[in-house]
């Protein structure tokens, strides 16, 4: 076997292993086996259908009456029988198939939300673009193309058997050099299919890529419409409808031209199939004429080996019909093993990060021989160290780009290329406030309380919060649910962020230019609050206005570093702890 079928295998089965070797095996194993047992008695119907056949022509040549109304009786029962075999197995596949869905989604789920895994995931090299597509999308097509296609394919493979063994008997004898040679029928019908499925595979292989980058392609046009709704106030301010619009059409002819790759491909398939499929209806009738009008066999027998014919050769041309399909699936498994495959080497040999070591208890936060590096390599940061006693408060400056916010994503955990120690006590709660906090959509008091639940709090406490950040209007408004960001001024959302600050009450507080988009006033006010709520948090600010240096102990600038780093941390003590401005 080729070592790229090996691996394809190899990846398939670790994509199926994991199911059915979980706490669902017993229900979903049971489940299957029905379904397969329902397969084979379809089976097993078609091979009554096939003797029904021959006895029901016979009596139609031999003008049997009687005969022709018991087989009609036979008939209408064994069709009933189908019916309610076909209609449940396809009932019974549909929950096995949310089930494994459901247990897959919730898995990959789990593991793109461990901690840091969905960020760091942008670094690993766009292996793994479109995430939220491999998890809505590509597990369902997964699902349901590995059930449909291994149940179609098994019960091709009993049909095979059944029908070869009864169009063995069925056929005459052709000879060859005057040896005679059984089972012509089913020899013409191995010949038929097996040519159809080598020609298949010949016409139909591109498919799996361009299959594979139809669904990369929908994706990102998909993404970035999404991205388009979500700042449409933005786009609108700036006028930047016509670039987003010329955007969006350069990545929606992507989609075109991959389209029409495949429906180039697509049209010589269905040419050949096509043809296929229609000689497939008469070539029996041919090959089986001759016995036929030597009186050999009856009309009955004639119908049956046709029908014996069209199990044999429909059930060696599976391949044939489920090429396109095949692609599909091939595609899907591919992008669904890529993003495995990334998960796991973000768990295995993705860079840690920095050394986090638990400090004692009533302990600061100190950082020691810390170095920032950008994924293609560069140095932003090198050597620095920093510590930040209980409840004291430090501000962070220097020039825009020199690495600040990034300093706090290695803090966070988010970075990883950072080198050195971070010590901190554990079990003690920290809070990132960026320049524009997340709000989930959920109710107004479920957004000032995450990640928490509202109710840990109560309406009271978040009511108060909202007011004394200067959000008295919204107070009446905490059951509403709806999109906050996109309903609320960016000013209004780092209000927000403070008010969730003072009520989830944190240890350690670290702002990343939360008050950029308000007035110095209300910036004094807000940090005055945080001065006056949280007195014993320590609180780590990203700043560029001088004034709210009077709200810290310290300041930490960002400093050229010389050759081989582009910046270095330097203290500069203030004089003395600052009062809180009137």
């Amino acid at each position: 076997m080729p070592a790229a079928k090996r691996r394809f295998l190899s990846d398939l089965w670790k994509l199926t292993k994991p199911y059915w070797k979980s706490e669902e095996r017993l229900k979903s194993g049971l489940l299957l086996a029905v379904i397969v047992g329902m397969s084979l008695g379809i089976v097993y119907l078609n091979v009554l259908f096939n003797e029904w056949n021959n006895l029901f022509y016979n009596s139609l040549q031999e003008k049997n009456i009687d005969a022709f109304f018991r087989l009609f009786g036979r008939f209408t029962i064994l069709a009933t029988m189908f019916i309610i075999v076909a209609v449940y197995q396809i009932y019974l596949r549909q929950m096995l198939q949310i089930r494994w869905r459901r247990w897959l989604t919730q898995r990959y789920t789990e593991r793109w939300l461990t901690p840091h895994n969905a960020y760091r995931l942008r670094f690993e090299g766009g292996l793994t673009d479109n995430p939220d597509q491999r998890i809505s999308e590509d597990i369902n097509g997964f699902v349901e193309q590995t059930l449909s296609l291994t149940l179609g394919f098994l019960e091709s493979v009993v049909s095979l058997v059944s029908f070869s063994v009864i169009l063995w008997n069925l056929s005459g004898d052709i000879h060859i050099l005057n040896l005679p040679i059984p089972g012509s029928m089913l020899w013409a019908a191995l010949v038929y299919a097996g040519v159809g499925s080598l020609l298949t595979h010949y016409i139909g292989r591109p498919l799996i890529r361009l299959n594979f980058f139809q669904q990369r392609y929908e994706a990102d046009f998909r993404f970035n419409l999404v991205r388009v709704r979500e700042n449409a106030e933005a786009i609108g301010l700036y006028g930047g409808e016509d670039q987003e619009g010329r955007g969006l059409v350069e990545r929606f002819s992507h989609v075109v031209a991959n389209w029409w790759g495949i429906m180039r491909r697509q049209k010589r398939l269905t040419w050949f199939s096509a043809g296929y499929s229609q000689a497939a209806i008469i070539f029996p009738f041919l090959v089986a004429a001759p016995r036929y009008f030597s009186g050999a066999i009856h009309l009955g027998g004639l119908m049956q080996t046709v029908s014996a014919f069209g199990h044999v050769q429909s059930a060696l041309s599976w391949f044939i019909d489920a090429y396109t399909r095949l692609a599909e699936w091939k595609a899907t498994v591919d992008r669904l093993t890529g993003f495995e495959a990334a998960l796991e080497d973000l768990d295995t040999h993705s860079e840690a990060g920095l050394t986090r070591q638990a400090a004692p208890a009533g302990a600061g936060m100190a950082l020691r021989d810390v170095s920032l590096r950008l994924p293609d390599g560069g140095t932003l940061l090198a050597g620095a160290s920093l510590t930040l006693p209980p409840g004291e408060r430090v501000m962070l400056a220097g020039p825009s780009g020199c690495g600040k916010s990034t300093l706090f994503r290695a803090i966070g955990g988010l970075w990883p290329y950072a080198a050195g120690e971070l010590a901190m006590p554990e079990h003690e709660r920290t809070l990132f406030l960026p320049q524009r906090p997340y709000l989930p959509i959920a109710s107004l008091a479920g957004a000032v309380a995450y990640p928490d639940p509202p109710e840990r709090y109560g309406t009271d406490k978040i009511a108060t919060a909202l007011a004394a950040c200067g959000l008295p209007h919204l107070v009446d408004r905490l059951g509403e649910e709806r999109h906050w960001s996109q309903e609320l001024s960016v000013g209004e959302q780092q209000r927000l962020g403070f008010a969730r600050a003072i009520l989830l009450h944190p240890r350690w507080l670290f702002c990343d230019e939360a008050t950029s988009a308000l007035d110095e006033a209300s910036e004094k006010t807000l940090y005055g609050l945080l001065v006056d709520r949280l007195p014993d948090t320590a609180i780590l600010s990203i700043a560029h206005r001088p004034a709210l240096a009077a709200f810290h102990h310290r300041v930490a600038r960002f400093v050229p570093a010389g050759e081989g780093a582009a910046w270095r941390l330097d203290e500069s003590p203030l004089a003395a702890p600052q009062p809180v401005p009137a």
